[in-house]
């Protein structure tokens, strides 16, 4: 066998550079420095192509890290259509958006200190009870402007959270995707304030009903209306596993007829139909070996038919708190702004009326 010798590792040269310059220059590298370039390009490739949907999957408690607004910059700019994210993500966002904000924790600090202090520890993040209770309080002030009693989604429920904040000036990440007409879903909301403010609306006589299966039937909704889908998860979780779900579950929800005018493949022992995401980027700091979502790699989703074995996909093991800046800066410098908007798809169908 021929081994193909044609790319050498380069080094690099130490001068002022941008950042897109350095991320190049890391692709020339090795290791998880390369494969973030290799992210960087993938990412660039999918915000410029025609009848892309791209699907963020958020996973974790990035918005008390700081990295909630370089969400919203994603979303303002499109390079994502739809947000599959954690409860914690968009709610825990919305503390800093009020301008309370959270704190860089110190060390060697007894933690049960801390309890009667009244602060709660994200790792090193410190972040106030008082100030995570009047976030829920906000967000049970909204859940009672709901209609009681009467199935909502969670992407229902977050768009129309999404206008309440904006009227109010709080550029949430879910204020920011409801001006943007960018849809977030939520598959495990109420494991995080959702779920406390629920129950506090619930004492003021007011009961919410959220359905996951009006959920899934939205989501997978999408899959029938677009051409073809590209997936960039941060983290794993329930946002990837969902969002994985785009790729196979659409032929329960079509009687496994194929839809027209979507190039799909089909178990031919089943005449079911799949539509692999065409392209896929992972940001992971988690192992494949333990068997957990989080660790799967994108190449054994390909067994299952959720991700192409014909377009591309990178995995970077990187923590997401290095990964996710770096990479939004190199976009930022290599895509004009509005560029991407103009092709971005428009969900205006998928949104409440009310």
């Amino acid at each position: 066998m021929r081994i193909p010798l044609t790319k050498k590792v380069e080094g690099f040269t130490v001068k002022e550079k941008s950042v897109s310059q350095l991320i190049s220059e890391m692709g020339k590298t090795a290791y998880q420095g390369r494969k973030l370039a290799e992210a960087v390009d993938l990412w660039e490739k999918m915000v410029k192509e025609d009848d892309l949907v791209i699907v963020l999957g958020l996973a974790g408690s990035m918005s008390t890290a700081g990295q909630w607004t370089l969400v919203n910059w994603l979303i303002k700019n499109r390079f994502v259509d739809v947000i599959v994210s954690t409860g914690a993500n968009v709610s825990e966002d919305i503390v800093d958006a009020m301008g309370l904000g959270y704190y860089q924790a110190t060390q060697n600090i007894n933690d049960e200190e801390l309890l009667e202090a009244d602060i709660n520890r994200y790792y090193d993040v410190y972040g106030i009870e008082t100030d995570y209770r009047k976030m829920e309080e906000l967000l049970t002030e909204f859940l009672l402007t709901l209609k009681p009693d009467s199935p909502y989604s969670s992407m229902e429920i977050l768009h129309l959270l999404g206008k309440y904040l904006s009227k109010k000036k709080i550029e949430s990440i879910t204020a920011t995707a409801a001006e943007n007409g960018v849809p977030i879903f939520s598959p495990a909301l109420l494991d995080s304030a959702y779920g406390e403010a629920v129950l506090m609306a619930k004492n003021e006589g007011h009961n919410l009903i959220v359905d996951q299966v009006k959920e899934f039937d939205q989501f997978v909704g999408i899959g029938e209306k677009t051409k073809e889908t590209a997936v960039i998860y941060v983290g794993g979780g329930v946002p990837k596993d969902f969002t994985q779900l785009l790729a196979i579950s659409i032929s329960p929800k079509t009687m496994d007829q194929q839809i027209p005018g979507r190039e799909g493949n089909c178990r031919k022992s089943l005449q079911e139909y799949y539509y692999p995401h065409k392209y896929a980027i992972q940001i992971t700091t988690d192992s494949p070996q333990w068997g957990g979502l989080s660790g799967c790699t994108l190449e054994e989703a390909k067994s299952w038919g959720k991700v192409s074995g014909k377009g591309k996909d990178v995995t970077c093991y990187c923590d997401a708190t290095i990964a996710l800046p770096l990479i939004t800066h190199a976009l930022n410098e290599r895509v004009k702004a509005d560029a991407r908007k103009k092709r971005a798809p428009d969900f205006s169908w998928l949104f409440p009326k009310t």
